[in-house]
């Protein structure tokens, strides 16, 4: 009689035990399902961000024909360049700047970019020319002052100098992020409110929160 009350509860303890690991499996069959859901629907908002401010934005893209020390110097040349000879020709447009408009005088002024940077290339005894395009790029998430952009597809003006396998330079040439302070990516206040003027306040606020970084870590019962 005794042997089989002990039986009976062994197996009663195996059933319990049974349970509370079913119990377990289940619970993280639950949380990893609402995490995957928190993080689908988390990146469909990025996106949706992503798209909202890249239909407004314009960015600047210089890339050095190699990482050599003195391609990597005449690229921050060639940009100091291209930027003076952009702005003084946009000056000298008529009406208010917007994205579209400085598209299209971007995009009918290209040899005259090409030309701008072959100048100072020939200033440095370079052999290697440069090539001027309005294309629509992918960028990978980068800061730029407070501003940090969501990776994702841009419209961007494109100059590549010769080869163009170095490192690259970039900025927000619309609205005139590029115009403050290039060498440190220092954006001023009055960039900022033209920046907030073209973006939702979601979309202008999520450049100033920095990306979080995730770490997920499961315990097993």
């Amino acid at each position: 009689m005794l042997c089989e009350k002990n039986w009976f509860k062994r197996k009663e303890g195996k059933r319990r035990r049974t349970a509370v690991r079913e119990y377990g499996r289940t619970i993280i069959c639950v949380l990893v399902c609402a995490l995957a859901l928190n993080l689908g629907v988390s990146a469909a908002q990025r996106a949706i961000l992503q798209q909202g401010i890249a239909e407004e934005v314009l960015r600047f893209h210089v890339l050095a024909n190699s990482d050599s020390d003195e391609d990597q110097a005449v690229k921050l040349l060639v940009r100091d360049a291209v930027l003076e000879w952009t702005r003084e020709e946009l000056a000298s447009l008529e009406g208010e700047t917007t994205k579209e408009s400085e598209l299209r005088f971007l995009s009918e002024h290209l040899s005259g970019i090409e030309e701008v940077a072959d100048r100072v290339l020939e200033e440095q005894g370079l052999p290697y020319r440069a090539r001027a395009s309005v294309e629509n790029c992918y960028f990978p998430a980068r800061s730029y002052g407070s501003c940090t952009f969501p990776a994702g597809w841009y419209d961007a003006l494109r100059v590549s100098l010769g080869e163009a396998k170095g490192h690259n330079w970039w900025c927000v040439f619309y609205p005139g992020l590029c115009f403050s302070d290039c060498l440190h990516a220092v954006v001023d206040s009055d960039e900022l409110a033209d920046l907030k003027e073209v973006l939702t306040v979601e979309e202008y606020e999520s450049l100033l929160r920095k990306p979080k970084k995730w770490k997920i870590a499961f315990r097993w019962f």
